[in-house]
């Protein structure tokens, strides 16, 4: 290789690592949200309903994961014909708007108006969700999977900010309980803004793409065994995290009488369980692959279903959430990763955009179905979710890897 090629490859690298560690900073500010949703969100929305039916207390969290897969839409029309830097900034405008909405809905005592500001603030989600593939995408691929490692890193401080928030400002507006915490995601979302002005991404759609990377169909690319295999796998894990998280707090107040509190750090330590191992979770795909990491994931998801039909002491629900939290991490950064090399650098967004459509679709049924088997059947048969979904994800990955289908495309 020329020396020219190598002080390209070095700027490549530089200009990369740059923008990662911005996206990074996003990542920590615009990721806050959903913990902070997830930490109070189910027990607002029962607050709310009053006398009415309590089994749709997590609808208004359905609304924020119908906002993400509606977001990963939004976004890939935004990242086309705006650019992915202002579709990012427009993003965090809505979760700004969408966490005034839900405050506001809370003065009122509207269910239904809480439920539109966590929608919003779902579509900001959605928009997030992109950074890990953005970071990718801007990244030589030897860098790709420390560069969704390091963006998933960045929801270690979202996974202070956020439960703190629930904690620090839900009485702040008292006696009416938890707008505060919503309210405090406008300056959190604003200050993402900022960051984001100072992006510096490179065009996806350049003219210098060859005949060899010209786009595939859609159709040929997600009925790849590597997409699928990738897709089934990361979506399991994110609904599965999704349905339980969810149903958690819920199960811990109303089911066993623990505090508000007791609960949301329990959440808190649930979403440091899923973003601290990201520290090392690129290093561990670089040495054993992605298919591996996946599998561990699948057998500690497994382990979080065994300690929660232990019993319901405290330390029955904060065991599970940390495994939880575990799995997940091992099973989305993974699975991210088989997903982003199953497709070439044109078909980035529609095949994103396909993705997080199919993700968060499921991950919106999971939450709304979260409410209603807890209040029909309990904490105890919620976990029984687990095995199918893992044992599924088992056979892929076991197939995957005796097919050989372990290059990228």
């Amino acid at each position: 290789m020329s020396e020219a090629a190598l002080d390209g490859d070095d700027a490549h690298l530089k200009a990369a690592k740059r923008n990662v560690a911005l996206f990074v900073a996003v990542q920590a500010t615009l990721g806050s949200a959903t913990p902070l949703c997830f930490s109070v969100g189910a027990l607002a929305g029962y607050h709310l309903l009053g006398d009415g039916d309590k089994s749709l207390a997590t609808a208004p969290l359905t609304g924020l994961n119908i906002g993400v897969a509606t977001g990963a839409i939004v976004a890939a029309f935004a990242a086309k014909y705006l650019g992915r830097k202002q579709s990012f900034m427009l993003g965090a405008i809505l979760g700004a708007i969408g966490g005034a909405t839900a405050g506001i809905a809370l003065f009122r005592l509207n269910f239904w108006l809480f439920a539109a500001g966590l929608l919003m603030i779902g579509l900001c989600a959605g928009f997030t969700q992109k950074i890990r593939f953005a970071a990718a995408d801007v990244s030589p691929p030897a860098y790709k999977p420390k560069a969704i490692s390091w963006i998933l890193a960045g929801g270690i401080i979202s996974a202070i900010i956020g439960p703190q928030l629930a904690i620090w400002m839900k009485d702040l507006f008292a006696p009416v309980i938890y707008a505060g915490a919503f309210i405090a995601l406008v300056p959190l979302c604003l200050m993402a803004v900022a960051i984001l002005s100072c992006l510096d991404l490179p065009d996806m759609q350049s003219p210098g793409i060859t005949s060899a990377e010209a786009a595939r169909p859609l159709m040929e690319i997600v009925t790849t065994a590597r997409f699928v295999t990738g897709l089934v796998c990361g979506t399991s894990s994110f609904a599965l995290m999704t349905f339980v998280m969810t149903g958690a707090p819920l199960a811990m107040v109303v089911g066993c009488g623990f505090s508000t509190e007791l609960a949301t750090l329990g959440i808190q330590w649930h979403v440091l369980a899923m973003f601290a191992p990201s520290f090392f979770t690129g290093l561990l795909i670089a040495r054993f692959g992605s298919e591996r990491i996946v599998a561990a994931g699948m057998l500690i998801l497994m382990a979080c279903a065994v300690v929660a039909h232990m019993g319901i002491a405290l330390w029955n629900f904060w065991g599970a959430l940390i495994l939880l939290g575990i799995g997940w991490n091992f099973g989305f950064i993974g699975g991210t990763a088989i997903v982003a090399s199953s497709y070439r650098r044109a078909e980035a967004d529609k095949v994103q955009g396909f993705h997080d459509i199919v993700l968060f679709s499921l991950v919106a049924l999971s939450s709304f179905s979260s409410g209603k088997i807890f209040t029909a059947y309990g904490w105890s048969v919620m976990n029984l979710a687990i095995w199918p979904l893992t044992v599924v994800s088992l056979l892929l990955l076991a197939l995957l890897l005796r097919q050989g289908a372990a290059k990228p495309a």
